[in-house]
């Protein structure tokens, strides 16, 4: 009977340590929300530093370029950016500044003359070019002014 119990435990662990392995998807990598800054230091003004302060980043953990032409990432309210033709590079990141600005290496410009993210309680979802739901980083905090998704 002990020989029997020792098996079992033996089987257990190995199908457990099977499960704790990474999916397929996983170890190929992703295009996932990083970051969000949702309170933008200082008052806030609305003007375009004070709006570009507040930003929301995405990382491709991929080992390829991305072209990110058509996501979307949007608010709990509807607000909605849409991404124009942008490629991100392996291993990179962009953020997405909510005021205006030229976009560059590294970052885009929602041109919005208000604020987005809510100082409080807020989901930021990343939406692939067909719609499909790609991600999704939800907040619920004024103790700090950015979450890392």
């Amino acid at each position: 009977m002990p020989t029997r119990t020792l098996a079992a435990v033996i089987a257990t662990a190995a199908a457990a340590g099977i499960a704790l392995l990474p999916t397929q998807a996983q170890a190929a990598g992703s295009i996932h929300l990083y970051k969000v800054y949702y309170d933008s230091p200082g008052s806030d003004t609305r003007s375009n530093p004070s709006l570009n302060a507040e930003y929301v980043q995405i990382r491709n953990t991929t080992g390829a370029a991305v072209q990110l032409k058509g996501y979307t990432v949007r608010d709990n309210t509807g607000y909605t950016f849409t991404f124009p033709s942008y490629k991100i590079g392996a291993g990179k990141t962009v953020t997405i500044h909510t005021g205006k600005g030229t976009q560059s290496a590294g970052h885009v410009y929602w041109g919005r003359g208000n604020y987005v993210w809510n100082n409080d309680k807020d989901t930021v979802t990343l939406r692939k070019p067909s719609g499909a739901f790609r991600d999704s980083c939800p907040y619920n905090s004024t103790r700090y002014d950015y979450k890392m998704c």
